[in-house]
């Protein structure tokens, strides 16, 4: 039967506060994950919530609470911005942003009319942006944080521009603010679903899926086993050989 070395305190220490680190991170993510079924629980239920005046959370952070509201203004119809490089299933394009004025508040928000495919030849050319409401509208959709941007390739690739609509490879609302040269709000509207409209809205929370921090605990976790194995691995004695010089008889 294989016998274990006695270890060292210091491989013990070691394997111990290294499989405890390798659980709790495990562990952590686990908590992640709920907390992101949660998130897209909440983002589901305000969907098909009632939308309530937009004068509820202007001027504050969305964060993820994904209130569904209600706003009445204008847009700026003049300030159109797409942020290129965008997918949609296999389709390539754009999504589609315009400053909207809300009545009786000072900073406009930023609303994401929806995805925009290019045309097969015209990859180097905006799409064509179907016509915006004039006058006073009232527009229905989630307050939701901007999308990260990503790598920031390029610079400010927006107030290099001269003409709109303007395009680039990443947006960000202070980028935006200097072209507008007004401050937005801190947070997005992402239109409700028209199928009229000839935008694409299929919206997704911008975070971490669940199944991505089940994968990371898992990960973790077998790191933890790992360790163990190795542990036990290097301190098996190897039992002698039936054939070693001890077991020579002389002739």
């Amino acid at each position: 039967m294989p016998m274990i070395r006695r270890p060292s305190w210091f491989s013990v220490l070691l394997t111990l506060s290294g499989t405890a680190a390798f659980i709790l991170l495990g562990i952590w993510q686990l908590d992640r994950a709920s907390y992101k079924e949660h998130l897209l629980a909440h983002f589901e239920h305000a969907s098909a919530a009632r939308a309530v005046p937009f004068a509820r959370v202007a001027g504050s952070a969305p964060g993820y609470r994904y209130m569904h509201v209600e706003a009445t203004g204008h847009y700026l119809a003049n300030h159109i911005y797409m942020w290129d490089d965008q997918t949609e299933g296999e389709l390539v394009g754009v999504d589609v942003y315009v400053p909207f004025a809300v009545a009786d508040h000072e900073r406009p928000l930023l609303v994401n009319l929806g995805f925009l495919r290019h045309g097969s030849s015209e990859l180097d050319r905006p799409p064509q942006v179907p016509r915006l409401r004039n006058g006073t509208v009232t527009i229905h959709g989630l307050y939701a944080p901007m999308p990260p941007p990503g790598f920031k390739i390029g610079g400010d690739q927006l107030l290099a521009q001269r003409h709109y609509p303007k395009m680039a490879t990443y947006l960000d609302l202070d980028v935006i603010s200097r072209d507008l040269g007004r401050n937005l709000q801190p947070g997005i509207l992402l239109l409700d679903q028209d199928p009229r409209s000839g935008y694409i809205r299929q919206w997704t929370p911008t975070f971490m899926p669940p199944a991505r921090h089940q994968a990371y605990a898992f990960q973790w976790f077998s790191f933890a086993a790992a360790a163990l194995v190795i542990f036990f691995a290097m301190h098996r004695q190897k039992p002698r050989d039936a054939g070693s010089s001890d077991d020579h008889h002389p002739t």
